[in-house]
């Protein structure tokens, strides 16, 4: 009769998220759910060029946080006052659900100024109905005209998929 043991292998885990480039020189934002805890992160542009960021800071009461990559001329986002949104304006969810990178969803505004989600302590969420699921946090909500007016953060969900119940931190936070 063999024996057998055990031996402990460390475990890598993988989440993955989104993120939204703020300055051509590398400096990214994402949710800080997407990063807590992580010991390497590794940004896939759109081009599938993988490049290493740093975590620059965080804040958990907010749920953002500041990455940087080594890189130059990035293509940014340009930002919309989010203040002008107003429920029933469509918008379209950028991110990478389930790994599926540069995923856009189209829907509307469903409502401003949600609060009560157990995000954060400052909460003040657009709601929309484009399609959130795991992967979208820290991914671009954008307008119309293609402009950033949220951040995509959280779903209320029974699954833990898209149930057409999404939140976005405004671009004005």
């Amino acid at each position: 009769m063999g024996f057998s043991s055990l031996v402990k292998q460390p475990v890598t885990q993988q989440y993955l998220g989104s993120g939204v480039i703020m300055s051509d020189d590398g400096y990214i934002v994402t949710n800080y759910h997407v990063i807590k805890g992580a010991t390497q992160i590794i940004i896939s542009l759109w081009d599938n060029t993988l490049l290493e960021a740093n975590l620059i800071g965080s804040d958990s009461v907010t749920d953002l946080a500041v990455l940087k990559v080594e890189a130059i001329n990035l293509t940014t986002a340009t930002f919309a006052d989010s203040d002008y949104t107003q429920t029933g304006d469509i918008v379209m969810a950028v991110g990478n659900p389930y790994g599926l990178s540069q995923s856009v969803s189209l829907g509307i505004v469903s409502a401003k100024g949600r609060s009560g989600l157990d995000v954060s302590t400052v909460e003040n969420f657009i709601q929309t109905d484009a399609a959130i699921n795991p992967g979208n946090s820290g991914g671009a909500l954008l307008n119309h005209r293609g402009n950033l007016i949220g951040m995509n953060t959280k779903i209320f969900s029974k699954t833990g998929s898209y149930a057409g119940i999404g939140f976005a931190l405004p671009s004005n936070k």
